[in-house]
């Protein structure tokens, strides 16, 4: 039997396609490489191709033995969500609703679904638990939750059992250097800074420096993009164990401020790092952190790599040895 990994050659889908076939799983991997690269795909079966096309997914599952599925397969920048979010509800909504009815057409039972953090708007304390209510204040939150629903009623008329993993912000990359962070364009701050230290970029924007928070810059959250992929694992694992379905925040309970992972990138590159201190931005809160208690009680998570310098060593390694990324 195999799992079917959707968006599995984008950042956090292929490290999970990776974990997967390390602890001897077949692993099926669909994607349009729209936002994916086939550099990512370190092993299974690639099938190209996109979740909104209802052909080509029944396709893949009468192909293969298809026993779960790992839906990463979504489009994930906020703020080209507000302005077309057409796009997001197409992609992100519609393209869940063809998948789940493709398994529910082969009798697939289980699905881990990569979710965010987003989904709960403004936070109302730090950190944020699974029963705070949601109000996303972005169409990407806003079609996550979507999709999260979906999959509630899914289970409850056919007994589609699911996770959903909420988490912020994903960084580093693979212990074996294969593969890593590679957005087109790149809206994330570690490796934006990195790109800057490469001299890629001029320079790395601060986007307020009066937060009420210890140096005043904004606090988030930063996970391992391995100790997610565990989560995924190990979620797959709960469900397979009879789990029922549910909701897991995924975090390191600790944030971590823009000037914290700058300096961090400064001690690792061995260099400084040209900044500008700008604006707040419309919307930014001044801190972003999950609790993960749920997650370590129940699916026995518990993040390896929650050092913001061991984060920082992992994607350095990437971008210093992959300076234009899949595509070098």
């Amino acid at each position: 039997m195999a799992v079917l990994v959707t968006g599995g050659a984008g950042y956090i889908g292929s490290h999970t396609a990776a974990e997967l076939i390390a602890r001897g799983e077949e692993v099926v991997i669909v994607d349009s490489l729209e936002t994916g690269h086939r550099g990512a795909v370190l092993g299974g079966t690639l099938e190209i191709g996109d979740i909104r096309d209802q052909e080509f997914l029944n396709a893949v599952f009468a192909k293969h033995s298809i026993d779960a599925v790992i839906h990463f397969a979504a489009y994930s920048l906020v703020g080209e969500s507000m302005t077309n979010p057409g796009k997001y509800y197409d992609n992100n909504v519609h393209g869940t609703l063809v998948l789940l009815e493709a398994m529910q057409a082969h009798g697939v039972k289980h699905i881990v679904f990569s979710s965010t953090a987003a989904t709960y708007g403004e936070p109302e304390r730090a950190p944020i638990v699974e029963s705070d209510r949601t109000n996303p204040t972005n169409v990407y939150g806003e079609t996550k939750l979507a999709m999260e629903k979906m999959m509630g009623w899914f289970d409850q008329s056919y007994q589609l059992r699911y996770v959903a993993l909420r988490y912020f912000n994903a960084a580093g990359a693979h212990e074996n250097g294969l593969i890593g962070e590679d957005h087109r364009p790149e809206s994330h701050l570690v490796p934006l800074v990195l790109q800057t230290a490469l001299g890629k970029r001029e320079e790395i924007a601060v986007f307020g420096s009066d937060y009420d928070t210890k140096d005043g810059t904004c606090v988030r959250d930063y996970i391992h993009v391995s100790d997610l992929a565990d989560a995924h694992v190990l979620a797959l694992q709960y469900l397979r164990q009879g789990g029922a379905s549910d909701v897991f925040n995924l975090g390191n309970g600790t944030g971590f401020s823009v000037l914290e992972v700058i300096k961090t990138a400064e001690a690792v590159v061995g260099k400084p790092i040209r900044t500008v201190m700008k604006e707040r931005r419309a919307g930014d809160p001044a801190i972003l952190i999950a609790s993960a208690d749920k997650a370590k009680q129940v699916l026995g998570w518990q993040p390896k790599r929650d050092q913001l310098t061991q984060i920082m060593e992992s994607a350095w390694r990437w971008h210093s040895s992959r300076p234009n990324g899949y595509a070098d």
